[in-house]
C-alpha cells in the first residue's frame, strides 16, 4: 500500500494498484446521470451497491455516499469489509435484491 493509492469513499480502505476497481455513477446514467459525479470505489463495494438498490432508488434515494451508507445491508457490508485487507475481493452474497 502507497499513501497516494485512492482511498474507497465507501468502505474508506485503500486502493491498491492491480485491485478491481471501477466508476460508480452516483445518479445512475439510464435515470439521468449520465456526465454527473462519480466516485471511484473497489469493484467489490460497486457491485454490493448494485446487488442491493435499483436504479431508480439509487436515482432517487441513494445518489450520495452517505446516502449509501446509511442503507441497512450496505452498512451491514461496510462493517464487514472493513475488517478485510484493501486487496480482499469475494463473491458478492444473496440475491440481488428484492423485487
Amino acid at each position: 500500500m502507497q499513501e497516494t493509492d485512492p482511498i474507497c469513499p465507501l468502505c474508506d480502505r485503500p486502493i491498491p494498484p492491480g485491485v478491481p476497481q471501477s466508476l460508480h455513477h452516483l445518479v445512475p446514467k439510464l435515470k439521468g446521470g449520465k456526465g454527473g459525479p462519480v466516485v471511484l470505489l473497489h469493484h467489490q463495494c460497486h457491485r454490493e451497491i448494485h446487488a442491493a438498490l435499483s436504479e431508480a432508488a439509487l436515482a432517487r434515494d441513494f445518489n450520495t455516499v452517505e446516502a449509501l451508507r446509511a442503507h441497512p445491508r450496505i452498512a451491514t457490508y461496510v462493517a464487514w469489509v472493513k475488517k478485510r485487507p484493501p486487496d480482499f475481493a469475494s463473491k458478492v452474497p444473496g440475491r440481488r435484491r428484492k423485487r
